[in-house]
């Protein structure tokens, strides 16, 4: 646009702080806020007026309240083309889109009614295919796209093989109409984003939702789960409903783990699915579950490698056949992503009418498939005043707009056109309307396209009261996507009078007893939580060892010869612990004798194996793929551990002296999410996964730090140096000050670390941890015979329990090492190693991690 308009009338009453006395909409575009010129919409006007009480100052603290909240709960939206940062934090203006009742209605009834429409096309395409006998809709519209897939043809017979939810992205004209831009109708992303909008929104402008008395999005949800529980064929009463997801890659990941968690299902990958017998069946811990309905959100190509896209890892073998025979039922069917067919918009008015008898109540911007001559002809005359865009979405990754491309790229994209016309469709350029915006400070009028969504209810199509409402980031631009930097908005569609809170909960009869469900926990699920455990616990080891080196250098005065063997054997301990060889291990005396430069190295380098951020990432990555299982304070824990580190360490220079200061931060980060998985998670399978790992790797990290400090043999004064930093590196410096008071000699030592099992610290307490653990995993062996693993563990247990301190630490006089004391340690470790792997066979042989050979689409540019 290239002037502007400023408006005024009852703006000019409000108070000048939010500066809405010179909003200026954009001339020729319609605005949301002010219907026609020089007037305000009546709901507007209150609501505006809400905001200039409250003042810019406090909607800024708002804003920024609201963007904390989506930190802390972990919204995101990762972004494949991101170098800096994969995962970007969810924007939200804090100004939502209102609309009225009335105006609402008039959309949904639309909405609904394009629903019904694809639905019927969709079981006609892969049925009957009466549209493409009766020459309906052109063929080669039909099977040139790449959404339609042969092998799906005949699977819809059923009548539960349904359209179950369908999204449509609205946008207004210069004449207030609306209209629909484009369709999603393969795994419509979106609506959880919304409902997270929705909640911060109640909770930063409190308030301001209460006057407005907005529609409730509960209702709608409610009927969402009742209408995928409503789509299985078999075991109707209490179906199995997993929700499939890509992996924690996926740009709209958090979506997928937060929806799975809001409406109680399974979040699961391609290979926690296995099909067997013709049914799909859930591998987990405690064996096979068969599921029924699939609430997928992986591009439908990608579902079955067997019959469909072979490259992938994606999906399950089989699972097409599976439909075939009516024992699952995938939501959306395999093959709905030829409904998003850029050039099926020339023909939905005909469709219309054939199937409904009626006309569009929400029509489709004007489009023409140039696989027919004279549509295409008009096309290329016409392209400056078009919108170009492939009928396969993966075709052309952005849309083109003819007036911004020069000479050469419009002969280019003629060439293109002409060459493969039937893939290219020509729409009418169409300015959204504009919404205000809260930026810098003050209201701006900004670009808007509403995304809404309607699933198949138990009594028809329904659509959500709203919908998640995206706007450019920058004035005068019509890019609205997330990549591309754009923001979001909570959408507000208001009623006349307050409306009662639907709940998702379900309410039993009176004196009604519902039995608990326990769901199965997916294989790929308790890798990662074992992962979670171990990689927690690495991190804990080497912060409290590094920081255990770093009082040494920094608050030890000390000049003595003493203390510089001592920290040289603690430096080589900090590289033995970590496995950061060479280290302080080259046997470089300048590097010993100046460490800065390796300390910092451990601290802050990402891509070495060992070093402490390296294993923050690896923890922060286990517990994102399991995102779906923690509780809102358990993530914020996790997110908070790695993030700070990242921000406070690795993103700006530190020295040894403020380094010493964020492992302290560090290490209360990990006790206290250690401390609340203790006391939030039910003592179930996953429970035990979790603490199993930390058993595990505890052992681990306590062997390796007693085998390179104290199974050495050192003069008095620095062996007793060694056992108090020893002591104080396993946070068990109080426990022997409390039971030795002032004596401190390796025999005692030893009895603390190696056998005390009251000690949450010692090498007996993990192992009898490890064993109670083991033992009550699911297994389907025989009563009394102990598994492989529980064999090792019981035997390292037993080892440590008959210990002879005095028989172990004897030493002959030319001897530097402790050799039975090390012998013993060397045992435990092995048989630790060999029920480490034979865990992993046990429970996760099958939970790999899943390798995308070919790339999917970019999912819906939210």
């Amino acid at each position: 646009m290239d002037s502007e308009q400023i408006s005024s009338s009852n703006a000019n009453q409000m108070n000048c702080d939010l500066g809405t006395q010179h909003y200026a909409t954009q001339l020729g575009s319609y605005d949301e806020m002010y219907a026609s010129r020089g007037k305000v919409q009546p709901y507007w006007e209150n609501f505006m007026a809400s905001l200039e009480k409250m003042g810019g100052e406090e909607l800024a603290r708002r804003r920024q309240e609201a963007q904390r909240i989506l930190r802390d709960n972990g919204v995101t939206y990762n972004v494949y083309a991101d170098s800096k940062t994969q995962a970007r934090p969810w924007q939200l203006d804090p100004v939502p889109l209102l609309i009225s009742s009335e105006e609402w209605d008039k959309i949904a009834a639309g909405l609904v009614q394009r629903a019904e429409l694809f639905n019927l096309i969709l079981q006609d395409v892969y049925g009957e295919q009466n549209l493409l006998k009766k020459r309906l809709v052109p063929i080669e519209l039909i099977y040139g796209h790449e959404g339609f897939l042969r092998p799906c043809v005949g699977s819809l017979k059923a009548s539960h093989q349904k359209l179950f939810i369908y999204s449509a992205d609205l946008a207004r004209g210069p004449d207030g109409r609306m209209w629909a831009l484009g369709n999603r109708t393969q795994a419509p992303s979106g609506a959880g984003y919304a409902l997270e909008n929705r909640i911060v929104m109640t909770r930063v402008l409190p308030d301001l939702f209460r006057d407005a008395h907005v529609h409730r999005l509960s209702g709608f949800f409610r009927s969402f789960r009742s209408g995928l529980a409503n789509l299985a064929s078999h075991n109707k009463d209490f179906p199995r409903i997993v929700v499939l997801t890509p992996g924690s890659l996926n740009e709209t990941y958090f979506e997928h783990a937060y929806l799975s968690s809001h409406l109680g299902y399974t979040l699961v990958q391609g290979d926690d699915l296995t099909v067997r017998d013709g049914r799909v069946w859930l591998k987990s811990l405690q064996g096979l579950h068969q599921v029924d309905v699939i609430l997928r959100r992986v591009d439908d190509s990608f579902c079955d490698p067997l019959e469909l896209r072979s490259s992938s890892r994606l999906g399950v073998a089989g699972i097409l056949e599976a439909v075939r025979r009516g024992n699952v039922t995938i939501a959306n069917p395999l093959g709905s992503s030829v409904l998003e067919n850029n050039g099926l918009l020339a023909f939905l008015p005909r469709l219309a009418r054939y199937f409904l008898n009626q006309e569009l109540l929400l029509p489709s911007v004007a489009t023409w498939w140039c696989g027919q001559k004279r549509e295409c002809d008009f096309v290329l005359q016409n392209l400056d005043r078009m919108v170009i865009k492939a009928v396969n979405r993966s075709a052309m990754k952005r849309t083109v707009f003819g007036s911004q491309l020069s000479r050469q790229e419009k002969e280019n994209l003629r060439a293109m056109i002409l060459a493969k016309p039937h893939l290219f469709v020509g729409q009418e350029k169409v300015g959204f309307s504009t919404v205000p915006a809260f930026v810098d400070g003050h209201i701006e009028p900004r670009n808007a396209i509403l995304r809404n969504f309607v699933i198949a209810g138990d009594n028809g199509y329904e659509a959500m009261p709203g919908g998640l409402t995206r706007i450019a980031k920058e004035r005068d631009t019509f890019v609205v996507s997330n990549q591309e930097g754009g923001l979001s908005k909570d959408t507000w569609v208001l009623a006349d009078k307050p409306e009662h809170e639907v709940s998702l909960w379900l309410k039993p009869r009176r004196n009604q007893l519902v039995e608990p469900v326990f769901e199965p926990l997916p294989s790929r699920a308790a890798d990662n939580l074992y992962w979670v455990g171990r990689n927690l616990e690495r991190s804990e080891s080497a912060a409290r060892l590094m920081r255990t080196v770093l009082q040494n250098i920094l608050e030890n005065l000390d000049t003595t010869d003493v203390n510089f063997k001592c920290r040289h054997v603690l430096l080589k301990a900090l590289t033995q612990v970590t496995v950061t060889y060479p280290g302080f291990i080259r046997g470089d005396e300048s590097l010993l004798n100046k460490p800065e430069t390796e300390l910092l190295s451990l601290a802050r380098d990402q891509n070495r194996i060992g070093a402490l951020p390296y294993s923050l990432n690896a923890f922060r990555h286990s517990a994102f793929n399991i995102r779906d299982l923690w509780s809102l304070d358990t993530w914020r824990c996790v997110d908070d551990i790695q993030q700070r580190w990242q921000l406070h360490v690795i993103a700006q220079p530190i020295s040894i002296e403020t380094l010493l200061d964020h492992l302290n931060e560090l290490i209360t980060g990990i006790v206290a999410f250690t401390g609340l998985t203790s006391e939030s998670m039910a003592r179930e399978s996953g429970w035990l996964m979790l603490d199993s790992g930390r058993r595990l790797e505890r052992a681990l990290m306590l062997i390796a730090l007693l085998r390179s400090t104290v199974v050495l043999r050192h003069e008095e004064a620095v062996q007793n140096r060694l056992l108090e930093a020893v002591l104080i590196s396993t946070d068990s410096l109080s426990v022997y000050q409390r039971r030795y008071r002032s004596f401190i000699k390796l025999p005692m030592v030893l009895e603390l670390l190696l056998m005390d099992e009251t000690h949450p610290r010692s090498l007996a307490y993990q192992l009898q941890q490890l064993c109670s653990n083991i033992t009550a995993m699911p297994s389907e062996r025989h009563t009394g015979k102990l598994s492989p693993q529980e064999r090792d563990i019981f035997k390292a247990y037993t080892d440590i329990r008959l210990v002879n301190l005095v028989e172990l630490t004897k030493v002959k006089q030319n001897e530097g090492v402790y050799s039975q004391l090390d012998s013993l340690l060397v045992s435990v470790t092995e048989r630790l190693w060999r029920a480490s792997d034979m865990i992993a066979q046990a429970y996760f042989s099958h939970a790999q991690d899943i390798h995308q050979l070919t790339p999917t689409q970019s999912e819906e540019e939210l």
